[in-house]
């Protein structure tokens, strides 16, 4: 039993992380604890809202698991309150025994090659968020009236980003992508995609499933050049030390893929290999016209396989480009942070100082805690051990030790603070109309996409 009972726990971010921690905290039989949910826009479920494929509502289904978290009447939602601008570091623990902070990871990684701040080049990010209805997002521009796009990048969000570029208007039709954006890539003249891989085939990140879908749409081509898939050594070395099946499976998939003749769809998607991008080329407009790209091979280096540039290069005559080279954790105002790995510093999910000694009370979940890697079910044990250092530091009197924990007192320093807030009965309006919305047009949802509206839709004005 923790030394404090009840014992208060506050989670910043609303995210998968964060409701994973949540569910794990509030399931623990025996134990007094409750829960106060921070998030810094109106709506909870963070990536999952705002960055799964607007065509993969099957992968949105999880919300239903942090949906029955949230109605457990231990745990409050506080939407639209932003950590570091409504609430300081000090606020919370005035009130809390133990903050976990799960806000995953907001920013790109850069390429830092000449000609990655024209126009017309962005992050692959920024794209995702806009489509999905972000509310910092939603007017953004991209400019679809180009033929030819790269994609740099073979991962989850890149293999995204090419295909809603190559979904048909029906397609789109049929999704809760915004309504600003679907008229926008309605009237795209994209006709060639490229996604840019700098290692080869057995080292790429993406799924079965999801290379399966490429080859399957209906209004892209899908290409693979027969002469990326020829292993060298030291991939097939990998290949033979490997027991995975679903790696053997994906390089049958790719071989498959690359002995088919272009059907003439409207669009090509072609994927390439062991390349990478040395720079972008502009006109005097300072628009992207061109992208200089190199050949690479591998080597062994620090127990992995890396790319090195060879003496070869080619000109791609593209004239939009979509970065997707990772995600970067930002700083957290009063906690530690790395700012070369973007994470908080910790060990098991204890933050930790620069010596490497535990700060109090402090902790970290998902993304920010270990970098922007796995899928949406990796959360759950990165959650389960955060939970676990959590619990033995309560049960061991090593809390935060908060002069006013009282709930109603929490809530009214949220509302002297930031007075509209979003309550989770709030969120379950908004879902309401969205999805009646929705409806109406045959599709998931119609999203609101501004605070604005949203306040409105609440009568918040």
């Amino acid at each position: 039993m923790p030394a404090q009972s009840p014992l208060r726990v506050a989670i910043v971010g609303s995210g998968p992380a964060a409701f994973f921690t949540a569910d794990q905290l509030l399931a623990r039989d025996g134990l007094e604890i409750t829960v106060d949910m921070f998030e810094r826009l109106p709506t909870p479920f963070g990536l999952v809202r705002f960055g799964v494929a607007p065509d993969h509502q099957k992968i949105k289904k999880v919300t239903q698991q942090f949906h029955r978290a949230a109605q457990r009447p231990n745990l409050r939602f506080f939407g639209n309150v932003d950590f570091g601008t409504d609430l300081q570091l000090d606020n919370l623990t005035r009130h809390y025994h133990m903050i976990c902070f799960a806000t995953g990871a907001q920013t790109d990684r850069r390429l830092g090659i000449p000609g990655e701040d024209l126009q017309r080049s962005h992050s692959a990010t920024d794209f995702v968020a806009w489509y999905n209805g972000h509310p910092e997002y939603r007017d953004y521009e991209f400019d679809l009236s180009v033929e030819r796009v790269a994609v740099v990048g073979i991962g989850n969000v890149a293999v995204d980003v090419a295909r809603i570029l190559c979904l048909t208007p029906e397609e789109l039709a049929k999704t809760d992508i915004t309504d600003y954006a679907e008229r926008v890539l309605r009237q795209s003249s994209v006709r060639e995609i490229y996604m840019l891989g700098r290692r080869g085939p057995v080292q790429a990140a993406f799924t079965n499933p999801e290379v399966r879908e490429l080859g399957e749409m209906p209004g892209a081509d899908f290409r693979v050049l027969s002469e990326d898939l020829v292993l060298d050594p030291l991939s097939q070395a990998a290949l033979d030390a490997s027991d995975s099946r679903a790696l053997r499976k994906r390089l049958d998939i790719l071989q498959e893929c690359a002995k088919r003749s272009p059907e003439g769809k409207p669009r090509t998607l072609t994927l390439r290999f062991l390349v990478s991008p040395v720079e972008l080329m502009g006109n005097d407009a300072s628009q992207v016209v061109g992208m200089r790209i190199v050949r690479n091979r591998l080597e062994e280096g620090k127990g992995r396989l890396r790319p090195v540039p060879t003496d070869r290069f080619e000109d791609l005559p593209v004239e939009l480009v979509f970065r997707s080279v990772g995600y970067h954790g930002v700083p957290l105002p009063g906690v530690p942070f790395n700012e070369d790995w973007g994470t908080v510093p910790n060990e098991k999910g204890r933050v930790v100082t620069a010596d490497g000694d535990p700060v109090p009370g402090i902790y970290v979940s998902g993304w920010i805690k270990r970098g922007p890697s796995g899928v949406i079910g990796t959360n759950k044990a990165d959650a389960a051990e955060t939970v676990g250092v959590m619990l033995e530091d309560a049960a061991a009197g090593k809390t935060l030790t908060p002069a006013e924990p009282d709930p109603a007192a929490a809530e009214a320093t949220i509302r002297s603070r930031q007075p509209r807030f979003i309550s989770y009965d709030d969120w379950l309006r908004i879902d309401e109309l969205e999805t009646s919305r929705g409806k109406a047009e045959g599709r998931p949802r119609v999203k609101f996409t501004s605070v604005p509206e949203i306040l409105e839709a609440l009568d918040r004005r």
